[in-house]
């Protein structure tokens, strides 16, 4: 059978919550919503830490933060080898597009816009054309290349749809040319909205209404918050609708090049974001609003070929996790150097599903203290049952049963009445420490 291709779209800042197929009443989104009914919708996917950064770190490397990218503007290890040169080694053609944040450049020394990064430090991509980060949707430059072929450049246009662009264009390159036709390609396309600032094209931006917006219960009644977040939320939706226009963009043209049924699509987000939920704004929380993120396998769609499975699913998927998955989709299985789990088999039905992890683990390993976030370390643990367990360090701080209580308004974590519970998640938290080699305190529960 021939080698899939295979596509990571990733917004940042994308709560799960903020899709219609996730059941947001306030949001649009047809292409995403017909890449999950044709796909793998994971429900209860997590940012293992809810920064740009580090997510990024592991993604690319299935590497846990505190091994990897602990931090903001910490840079990725020198020669940490990446999903890319693992696809390289197997015949494919790599390529990224967007934000990369991840060469350690500090704001504080100039406009990461403008900060170029050296080709060595690209990831081992063969093309990669993009930003060490910029936070300006409608200013975004991006550089690539290296010597003579070097280019620093403006796009004219809105983030999305010029980074789309250039998917769209690698994708039709890739499927006219007759040395590209040949190899399977590996594809990143990395947007940064729907982050802050909270702008999109006033076509997209004429569709939401701040006060006709429903509010999650968990936005208390407060009306600075209640101020902020519709404003904020009102842009972020619009942010949202014009990522899945550029999705559908993506998919008529790999329907066009013919190479649909080839290709994988893999949906996501580094991290989501509060938008008011417990009065909260931004991420760096343990909250849902903040860890749960968008992970949608679909493309290949199973009116096209048997042996792919489709639906919803509770498997606790994490950063980590992210790499290994998408290897297995291309049937190749991650190297040693990878610590996340393989869920290609929750997609493919040929691949093993094996045993899955019971829970993820979640770190804030080192923290901004920039505004609106928690600024002191923690760990938690999220189960496949619906459990939630939070911890500072030396000390429980949060513990919530999702199932019964999915906004997290009744935290359990000093009830006597849980204290079996909350040993047996401290327990399973404490595995979680062992088994990465970390070195974070947990609290010694009576």
């Amino acid at each position: 059978m021939k080698q899939k291709n295979v596509i990571w779209i990733l917004g940042d800042q994308h709560r799960a919550q903020a899709l219609s197929c996730n059941g947001d009443p306030n949001v649009n989104t047809p292409n995403i919503d017909r890449l999950a009914a044709e796909g793998v919708n994971f429900r209860r996917a997590v940012s293992g830490f809810p920064l740009c950064c580090p997510f990024r770190g592991s993604m690319l490397t299935s590497r846990y933060p505190h091994h990897c990218v602990p931090g903001h503007e910490y840079p990725m290890p020198d020669g940490q080898p990446t999903i890319a040169h693992v696809f390289d080694a197997h015949g494919y053609d790599t390529a990224y597009f967007g934000k990369w944040h991840l060469d350690g450049f500090h704001e504080s020394e100039g406009r990461a816009a403008f900060h170029i990064v050296p080709p060595a430090r690209r990831g081992g991509f063969k093309t990669w054309i993009g930003y060490e980060n910029n936070n300006s949707p409608w200013d975004c430059w991006v550089h690539g290349g290296e010597g003579a072929s070097a280019f620093h450049r403006r796009l004219h246009g809105y983030e999305t749809d010029c980074l789309a662009d250039l998917l769209i264009e690698e994708i039709r390159r890739h499927a006219s040319g007759a040395e590209t036709e040949s190899r399977p390609f590996f594809a990143v396309l990395s947007v940064q909205p729907p982050h802050d600032p909270y702008i999109a094209p006033p076509g997209f931006m004429a569709r939401h209404n701040p006060q006709g917006l429903k509010m999650r219960p968990n936005v208390p009644d407060v009306p600075r918050i209640q101020e902020q977040a519709r404003r904020e939320l009102a842009g972020a939706y619009a942010q949202i609708e014009n990522l899945d226009w550029n999705i559908g963009r993506i998919r008529e043209a790999l329907a066009e090049a013919e190479i649909d049924k080839d290709t994988h699509i893999v949906f996501f987000s580094d991290h989501g974001d509060m938008h008011g939920s417990h009065g909260q704004f931004r991420k760096m929380t343990p909250h849902e609003e903040s860890i749960r993120v968008p992970f949608i396998i679909g493309g290949c769609t199973p009116m096209h070929y048997e042996g792919f499975r489709c639906g919803g699913t509770a498997a606790p998927i994490n950063h980590v996790d992210i790499a290994p998955t998408t290897l297995g989709l291309c049937g190749i299985d991650a190297p040693d150097w990878m610590s996340g789990f393989d869920y290609s088999g929750w997609r493919v039905a040929a691949r093993p599903r094996g045993a899955a992890p019971d829970s993820a683990f979640i770190q804030s390993v080192v923290p901004t203290r920039h505004g609106n976030s928690v600024d002191e370390p923690w760990r938690a643990v999220v189960t496949e049952d619906g459990w939630k367990y939070v911890c500072l360090e030396g000390r429980q701080w949060l513990m919530f049963n999702l199932d019964e209580d999915p906004f997290e308004q009744v935290n359990l974590a000093f009830n006597s009445l849980y204290r079996a519970r909350r040993k047996i998640l401290n327990a399973r938290l404490a595995q979680w420490v062992a088994d990465t080699g970390d070195t974070f305190a947990l609290p010694t529960l009576p």
